[in-house]
């Protein structure tokens, strides 16, 4: 897929949402988060996640920002949670607000080892109630639980 050009990336951003792709990882009753190391949701533990590019099918999209963002490939069932919408007033771009059309999806994961460093700093398994109950979970992430029908699966 065609990446755009930083500036371009910038008028993007500045005018319209971006469609992105939340993994929800799950293994034994626990979900991955990492800690973010980039703007938006800088700091707060976060899914791992990208967007969609023009032309890219979501179901490549997701086996694609899996590689990326685990170094791994889609094993696991994929379900889908649910369309959410997350707004932020910072982003990548200085004075650039971001908005996102966020497809989120559960995918059970076997065990995950090293994982990638550029974006994330840091990765955590959490416990449902963990996860809930830390001021270091984004909002965005607990959405993912108060909305959804379930719960995690063991």
């Amino acid at each position: 897929m065609k990446r755009l050009a930083p500036e371009i990336f910038e008028c993007v951003v500045e005018h319209t949402p971006l469609v992105s792709i939340d993994l929800i990882l799950v293994r034994e009753g626990r979900v991955l988060l990492g800690r973010r190391k980039n703007p938006p949701a800088k700091g707060y533990w976060f899914t791992l996640g990208g967007r969609v590019f023009k032309n890219e099918r979501i179901r490549e999209a997701i086996r694609r920002i899996m590689r990326e963002e685990t170094g791994r490939e889609v094993i696991g069932e994929q379900t889908f949670i649910g369309v959410f919408e997350h707004l932020y007033d910072d982003g990548i771009f200085e004075n650039v607000s971001t908005h996102y059309i966020n497809l989120a999806y559960r995918i059970a994961v076997e065990e995950m080892g090293t994982l990638p460093t550029d974006q994330h700093e840091a990765y955590r398994w959490f416990t449902l109630k963990e996860l809930m109950e830390s001021p270091e979970v984004h909002p965005y992430v607990k959405d993912y639980f108060t909305q959804e029908k379930g719960t995690i699966p063991q």
